[in-house]
């Protein structure tokens, strides 16, 4: 899964960033500011990471099941995980 860090423990102004974010996501290891708020390219991440992330108390866990999208809240960063894009053969 990709993964997309949103430094901010505002869940409001995070709700109003979420879409721009998704709309324009930035690249792998790149920081972009959205409204002034620091957005990274976190890059892949595996399925057990996000396993392990459910399982502690202090992460809040959310998903958005029409697109399969993983939101990971903790301490003041939420993690947008987006499934792989899957491959044309």
């Amino acid at each position: 899964m990709k993964c997309i860090s949103v430094y901010t423990n505002n869940f409001e102004l995070f709700s109003d960033i979420f879409e721009q974010v998704l709309e324009s996501p930035p690249q792998e290891n790149e920081d972009i500011l959205v409204e002034g708020v620091t957005v990274s390219g976190s890059g892949d991440v595996p399925e057990q990471y996000i396993e392990r992330m459910r399982q502690k108390p202090e992460v809040v866990v959310m998903k958005e099941k029409e697109r399969n999208i993983m939101i990971l809240q903790h301490g003041n960063v939420f993690e947008i995980c987006l499934p792989a894009e899957e491959e044309a053969v």
